[in-house]
């Protein structure tokens, strides 16, 4: 899977108002599933291809698609379905993150959510992806 044929720009245009994030938030469900993963510096990850990374003082923590790390010793931490929210929102825009995982909480469904410079990524559970995407265009109307 191409990270290009799964996000597509269709706006420039960064969103700072929260009424009109939420209006246009438009949720999309990601094929596959995601893992969690925290790996020492030092480990070879050639191999992987991850959607996000965050180094942390415990190790890298890394986003991957999860075939990628079938045969490797990292240990899964968290299992999910990948939801972006194909709003175009201004990394200075106030509420929105509140607002969803306030949303996704009220169903009990926990998120991880990362904002990255166009889009923000919400990641939850495999088994309630179908419940997250009910309680994000709920939200939205």
């Amino acid at each position: 899977m191409s990270l290009g044929s799964q996000l597509k720009l269709t706006d420039n245009k960064r969103i700072s108002d929260l009424d009109e994030l939420i209006r246009s938030m438009n949720p999309r469900l990601n094929d596959g599933v995601f893992v969690f993963v925290s790996v020492p510096p030092e480990a070879d990850t050639a191999g992987l291809r991850p959607i996000a990374t965050f180094l942390e003082d415990e190790g890298i923590s890394m986003i991957v698609e999860e075939s990628q790390i079938e045969g490797t010793k990292f240990d899964v931490l968290f299992r999910s379905a990948w939801i972006t929210l194909s709003v175009n929102s201004d990394l200075n825009a106030v509420g929105l993150t509140a607002a969803v995982a306030n949303a996704l909480a009220d169903r009990e469904i926990s998120c991880n959510i990362v904002a990255a410079a166009h889009h923000d990524h919400l990641f939850v559970p495999i088994g309630a992806a179908k419940e997250a995407m009910a309680a994000l265009v709920d939200l939205q109307r």
